[in-house]
């Protein structure tokens, strides 16, 4: 009996020691820190000297030629860049391929820009080595260049056109309500309005979904997000309360969106809100009072990411499990402060399911905060590649894990 005693003792011991060791226990986080790789001045507006001479040498083997129809495959290399009254593109090396002096307001995609006026009456769309690839004439509206997509809003903010490569309209669409929010992927088109609307239409501008969230005192929404392959709709509606809605695509059908998933916001915010996907479509970001929301699209666990101050900017692709942003001290307080007090804030995702679930915290997923000393901010991401931008300098880092 005594054996048998001691036996179970030992058995209950052990259970307990799994029991702990996989509930309680914590894997060693990796390291990660950021290694300087080159630094870029951006002097006089410039397009860079012998650009077209310098890629046509590169491409000399005749594998890729620098012809109109095919420059799209090298675009994907180039990073475009705004800060402070410079803008333009550079490559992964630091080398300028395009640096202007903004005169006016910009748009800047990955492969087009537009500079335009209040009331534009043309705009001329150019590629990153500065050529017209489209014009509009009266455009009646504003540019949006989202997905190598070119669209015009219109000036009441309350129509939305796309315009083909020869200037003409497309498609056009007539809302109930200004638009708050537009975002283009996987060929579909994703706009939030004033009146608490979402919707979504296809690549010939049929409407293939109509939703309204409700459960707000005031219907609004505030931004909107499309995953990239088109199957995830991200939302943040409402005032009073204040909503993150998850929807996702089922069956075949290509507007068969549902709610997965929805959580209230505390008292949020009245003004558009940033809202992406990232890490390969495994993460959805959003702003939320005091800090980042984020959920983990497959275990469908929300962290909040509390944050000292405001974002003031955030590349947008999470790469890797890696978010990086630039918080800076909220509206009201000293200037001399609010320069002082920006913060580069380095996130990372948990990668375990089971540590997604019981084990990381919001602030435990912060794992760099440095200084950021400048009103201009420019943040852009390539893979490991990290490129900051303050003042007139661009700094390229390397992601590295020890």
């Amino acid at each position: 009996m005594a054996q048998r005693k001691k036996a179970f003792r030992i058995v209950i011991i052990v259970l307990i020691f799994i029991f702990y060791f996989f509930l309680a226990a914590r894997p060693v986080p990796r390291e990660s820190i950021l290694v300087p790789k080159w630094i870029s001045f951006l002097g006089s507006e410039q397009l860079a000297d012998n650009v077209s001479d310098q890629l046509t040498a590169q491409f000399a083997d005749g594998t890729i030629q620098l012809t109109a129809g095919n420059r799209h495959n090298y675009f994907g290399k180039f990073i475009p860049f705004s800060l402070g009254t410079n803008f333009g593109y550079f490559d992964l090396s630091g080398q300028l391929i395009l640096n202007r002096i903004r005169a006016d307001e910009i748009y800047l995609s990955q492969n087009m820009w537009v500079e335009y006026s209040a009331q534009p009456s043309i705009l001329e769309i150019r590629n990153i080595f500065d050529e017209v690839i489209t014009t509009i004439n009266n455009p009646q509206g504003y540019p949006v260049l989202l997905d190598d997509r070119i669209f015009i809003l219109g000036s009441e903010q309350n129509t939305l056109s796309e315009i083909g490569v020869n200037g003409n309209v497309l498609w056009s669409y007539d809302f109930a309500a200004p638009l708050t929010g537009i975002d283009v992927k996987a060929g579909l088109v994703l706009t939030g309005s004033l009146d608490g609307v979402i919707e979504v239409f296809d690549t010939s501008g049929v409407r293939i979904f109509h939703f309204e969230p409700g459960g707000s005192r005031y219907e609004v929404i505030l931004g909107v997000a499309l995953s990239d392959d088109g199957s995830r709709i991200g939302v943040i509606s409402g005032i009073d309360q204040q909503r993150f809605l998850l929807l996702e695509r089922f069956g075949v059908t290509p507007g068969d969106f549902r709610v997965v998933y929805h959580e209230f916001l505390d008292s949020g915010f009245r003004r558009p809100v940033r809202i992406l996907f990232v890490d390969d479509d495994r993460h959805i970001v959003f702003e939320r009072t005091g800090g980042l929301g984020s959920l983990n699209i497959r275990t469908r666990h929300s962290f909040f990411i509390p944050l000292d101050g405001a974002i003031q900017a955030v590349e947008e692709s999470g790469d890797q499990g890696y978010l990086f942003l630039v918080t800076v001290p909220a509206a009201g307080t000293d200037h001399s402060l609010r320069s002082a007090n920006r913060n580069l804030v380095g996130i990372r995702f948990p990668q375990h399911r089971w540590l997604a679930f019981h084990r990381i915290t919001g602030r435990e997923m912060i794992f760099l905060t440095a200084p950021f000393e400048s009103d201009d901010v420019f943040l852009g991401r390539y893979g490991q590649n990290l490129f900051v931008g303050g003042g007139r300098t661009l700094i390229a880092f390397e992601l590295e894990e020890l």
